[in-house]
């Protein structure tokens, strides 16, 4: 299997490195580098844990940016919500990391392109790679581009609302069968877990987010609701 070249990357990102070795190693899994020790390459690792703090730091300057009132905490929780293994997951689909990132044979059979983990882990190194080659006004430009939609998803004043009760008032006003919701994944360490949700209700089927299960199930409801209203309005 063919995969395309790391400049047709940096067409969708809308960045040319100065330094192409490090976009190179941005996209080289640990799987890839382990089953050849004896060409001396360097896995992503490094730059995914610089990467992590540079995509931290943009988008708490985003959030103080858009919510000059809200304390540590509220934005503290605002951050966590955007900055995890399915939020970051769904941005690197965007960009299609999963064509160009370096997988071992093993991973690669295995549907490591497809991986969530693997996908946060080679955007935040990819940023990372962005940040040590152009500095800080690069990386700001690319990770604000898809943390915006995203913080807009997720506004307060929508987090606020009950889309659980709405949803079902709706799928029984058409007399759909009830919304189930089942706890996909769980990830983060006791005190900071987070929950991924699947709604399923006849045809329409969406995931939810949040660092509870309730949170995530308002998501996946409110998914939901947009679905409904498409359908209904055809």
């Amino acid at each position: 299997m063919s995969h395309p070249y790391p400049s047709e990357l940096e067409k969708i990102l809308g960045y040319a490195f100065t330094d192409p070795a490090l976009l190179e190693e941005a996209l080289r899994h640990s799987s890839f580098v382990n089953e050849m020790p004896a060409k001396g390459l360097s896995d992503n690792e490094r730059l995914e844990f610089l990467g992590d703090a540079v995509v931290n730091l943009i988008t708490g300057h985003l959030l103080m940016m858009h919510y000059p009132d809200f304390n540590e905490g509220h934005l503290s929780r605002m951050r966590a919500h955007l900055v995890n293994e399915f939020q970051l997951s769904h941005i690197a689909g965007e960009l299609s990391l999963g064509d160009y990132v370096q997988l071992g044979k093993g991973e690669s059979q295995t549907q490591g392109r497809k991986k969530p983990s693997i996908l946060a882990n080679t955007f935040e190194a990819l940023m990372a790679a962005v940040y040590l080659d152009g500095g800080y006004p690069c990386a700001f430009k690319i990770v604000s581009r898809y943390m915006k939609p995203l913080m807009e998803a997720n506004a307060p004043s929508a987090a606020v609302q009950d889309y659980k009760s709405k949803f079902q008032e709706l799928i029984q006003s058409s007399q759909e069968s009830l919304p189930n919701y089942a706890v996909a994944a769980e990830t983060g360490p006791d005190h900071d877990k987070a929950f991924i949700v699947h709604l399923t209700c006849g045809d329409i089927q969406t995931e939810g987010f949040g660092k509870s299960k309730k949170n995530a199930e308002q998501e996946a409801a409110r998914k939901a609701i947009d679905i409904f209203l498409k359908h209904a309005t055809r």
